[in-house]
């Protein structure tokens, strides 16, 4: 018996496919870790160069919930200075509009859209999480929806949302709303992305899967990419898996895809292991210091034994990451050409 397809229209605006990277806040060595919006510039060029399809800013691995609502602006503003520097005036930003209330989440997708923000990534809440009802649920997301300026991407995350989960009915349900576009599925479901993808062709709600160890099975299963972490340490090798899979080349994707699945081992550890990764492998080549990769206290950066095991598990994605080119667009970036 065939699966009943969505008839529901195409979305106006829709997040375009591919490997998008949530990307890190970095620090000043300074007593309040003031951000370092030079070192962020410098970084945002680098992940466009190296092939990501989009960017997100304040998700999980920005530290959003460590960030003022300033902070948060003033890091979406220099992302799109960065990016229009480049001549990529139009280049897709996601930024993280979760708040526990949905008074809060509308205050930080105008606040983005205010900044050069493309799309809001939207956790659903989670204080008294017993008290979060499917009722609430869909309530709180077609409220913001209503009222946000960007087309919205559900961001389902039941690690940092004590447990809350968006199950596929619930997705399926708000994927009718004309101003909610997409999923990041970081739960991890497969089965769920299946569900989805049966039901909605690309144009009518997308579904990505939320890190690059499954962006083959999410691609063939109907998804359009992913938003992974590992971008920040290895973003033309992560790219890389999608834009052979989209060529055809699906062998080589295949290939490519198993060694950025070990690789990508040491970020599900922890984004204390992401970002002092990132700092091994890109720092020096984007001009930051170690230090600018601590996460911010109360969180501290991994110990020494923790740090050699990544090095150890994500050294063997850096040849093939060092021999794929950056792109070239002409014009300055980070002041070289």
């Amino acid at each position: 018996m065939p699966i009943s397809r969505s008839t529901q229209p195409a979305k106006a605006t829709m997040l375009p496919p591919g490997v998008y990277t949530p990307v890190i806040s970095l620090y000043k060595a300074t007593s309040e870790q003031d951000l370092d919006l030079e070192a962020m510039y410098a970084h945002c060029q680098h992940l466009v160069r190296a092939g990501q399809h989009g960017l997100v800013y304040q998700g999980t691995n920005g530290e959003a919930v460590l960030l003022s609502r300033e902070e948060k602006v003033a890091v979406l503003q220099t992302a799109r200075r960065a990016v229009t520097d480049l001549g990529l005036p139009e280049y897709p930003i996601v930024a993280g509009i979760s708040g526990q209330s949905t008074r809060e989440s509308i205050q930080l997708a105008n606040d983005a859209g205010g900044a050069g923000a493309s799309f809001g990534l939207l956790l659903p809440p989670s204080f008294w999480a017993k008290n979060v009802t499917e009722e609430a649920l869909l309530g709180f997301y077609r409220d913001v929806a209503d009222a946000s300026p960007l087309p919205i991407v559900i961001y389902n995350f039941p690690g940092v949302t004590s447990g809350v989960d968006l199950n596929s009915d619930d997705i399926t349900a708000l994927a009718a709303h004309p101003n909610i576009v997409a999923v990041k599925l970081t739960c991890g479901n497969v089965g769920k992305a299946i569900r989805l993808t049966s039901k909605f062709a690309p144009a009518q709600f997308s579904v990505y899967g939320g890190s690059s160890d499954f962006l083959v099975p999410t691609l063939e299963g109907g998804g359009v990419g992913c938003v992974t972490g590992m971008g920040n340490v290895f973003p033309r090798a992560t790219a890389k898996v999608y834009d052979l899979w989209v060529a055809g080349r699906r062998d080589e994707a295949k290939a490519l895809q198993d060694v950025v699945a070990n690789a990508e081992w040491a970020c599900k550890k922890s984004l204390a292991l992401t970002k002092f990764a990132a700092g091994h492998f890109l720092g020096k080549r984007i001009g930051a210091q170690a230090e600018a990769f601590w996460p911010r206290k109360p969180y501290l950066p991994p110990g020494e034994k923790m740090r050699d095991w990544t090095v150890d598990v994500m050294g063997i994605l850096e040849e093939e990451e060092n021999a794929l080119p950056l792109r070239d667009f002409g014009v300055k970036a980070n002041g070289v050409r």
